[in-house]
């Protein structure tokens, strides 16, 4: 008989509750009573030469351990007060059971009448920080309070100020994986790379378009979601990947014709860029099957051929723009989104909400990626991520910043990759175009 064994952490305990600062209080309480304040004689020892210099020492050394501290003891502060909310979360909402002692009486041989309660088991929680993740297993005993201990992702998101990364069901236990601090893994353009069929995004954050294909962008006017596409765009191109973009309102992406082919913005090229494009996977699929080197269960990438990606900005406005001919193009789009994966063709879509109605038919569901940028309302957010999203979104003023289900069912925040002030992405697009 084998026993399960909880990963290694700290395993926080009830008096982790008052871990810091009711000891900070108490520290400052007994200086002020124990010290004999003689106002006199430190206005002699203060308003000398003598005292400003002291006066003088003592803020520079205050500085120095402020930034010491700052620079290598920030984080430990941090995980103390992790462990002091994780022990008040269990403590305040009773997740904790108790049972009645008999207090001893003063003279030992006389019984005591007076009972009290003893906390008989505290849930086993373990908390561990590495490399700007949090990581928090909890203990399954099939007890009462099993059911909120299996669903802690909404306050461990909201109350530690994380993300949620990943949730794992393992044997006695579930693993909750946070990123802490999600702003501080923003990468800047030039670290964006496409390799090995996943391209990467934020810090230890990547689209495996490979194994999770398709993206679907929404996000409204200033949200960051053109720069987003165009930084796609770029970083798609140092690869051998061949790209063909459509804009309906002959926009930015338009104008990406002067340096780079098959970019079409009229109906008519748009719509035979589309069956083309269709046309393309179905011929692949099956020449793919000829090659002496083929074998089942690979895909494009172990034959050698190179990956295409469909880049379909303004998605629902075209699509209202073309009336019936909807049909046909949605008929379309939805066999590449069914069928591409294993022949290398993608689809990268960008609307300002993915409006049912064109997106319907089981589509949505196909595209693993689905990226939502800026002010967007509870109504955008469900039916980009789905109507029984259980995850709370909050709005901040900062342009390319938004949430992102990367194809595990994980909503967390994301924030596009930097974009430096000056940054032609014509110039650069020629370059690698040409």
């Amino acid at each position: 008989m084998t026993l399960s064994i909880l990963p290694s952490g700290i395993l926080f305990r009830k008096i982790d509750s008052t871990l810091v600062f009711p000891q900070i209080s108490s520290l400052q309480e007994c200086f002020l009573l124990s010290t004999t304040w003689e106002l006199e004689e430190l206005q002699t020892q203060f308003i000398s030469k003598y005292g400003l210099v002291t006066l003088c020492i003592s803020l520079l050394l205050t500085i120095a351990c402020a930034f010491v501290y700052y620079r290598y003891g920030y984080n430990h502060f941090k995980q103390l007060i992790h462990r002091q909310k994780l022990a008040k979360m269990v403590l305040e909402n009773s997740w904790y059971e108790t049972k009645q002692v008999t207090q001893e009486s003063f003279f030992k041989d006389t019984p005591s009448n007076k009972s009290k309660e003893k906390i008989s088991h505290f849930p086993k929680i373990y908390y561990r920080f590495e490399k700007g993740l949090l990581y928090i297993q909890v203990e399954i005993t099939l007890g009462k309070f099993q059911e909120p201990l299996l669903n802690l992702e909404t306050k461990l998101e909201s109350g530690l100020y994380c993300e949620l990364v990943s949730k794992e069901l393992r044997d006695s236990y579930v693993e909750y994986t946070l990123f802490y601090d999600m702003i501080a893994n923003r990468i800047s353009i030039d670290e964006v790379i496409a390799q090995d069929g996943s391209l990467k995004l934020m810090e230890s954050f990547y689209w495996e378009y490979d194994k999770l294909p398709h993206m679907l962008i929404a996000g409204g006017t200033g949200g960051g979601k053109s720069y987003f596409i165009l930084t796609l765009i770029e970083a798609l191109l140092k690869t051998d990947a061949k790209l063909y973009i459509l804009d309906p309102k002959n926009a930015d992406l338009a104008d990406l014709a002067t340096v780079m082919p098959d970019v079409y913005y009229k109906k008519e090229d748009m719509t035979a860029c589309i069956d083309q494009f269709y046309e393309d996977m179905m011929v692949r699929n099956e020449e793919m099957k000829t090659m002496p080197n083929y074998k089942t269960g690979e895909n494009y990438a172990y034959l050698g051929l190179p990956a295409r990606f469909l880049i379909f900005d303004e998605y629902t406005s075209f699509m209202e723009m073309i009336g019936k001919e909807s049909v046909k193009v949605m008929s379309k789009l939805k066999q590449i989104v069914m069928l591409g994966r294993q022949s290398g063709f993608f689809l990268i879509l960008a609307c300002q909400r993915p409006d049912a109605k064109y997106l319907g038919d089981g589509i949505r569901d196909q595209f693993n990626f689905r990226v939502g940028l800026g002010r967007m309302s509870e109504l955008g957010y469900g039916m980009l991520f789905g109507s029984d999203v259980q995850k709370q979104f909050f709005l901040k003023p900062i342009r390319g910043r938004g949430y992102v289900d990367k194809g595990d069912s994980v909503i967390s925040e994301f924030y596009t990759p930097l974009v430096p002030k000056g940054h032609d992405f014509l110039k650069e697009i020629d370059k690698l175009s040409s």
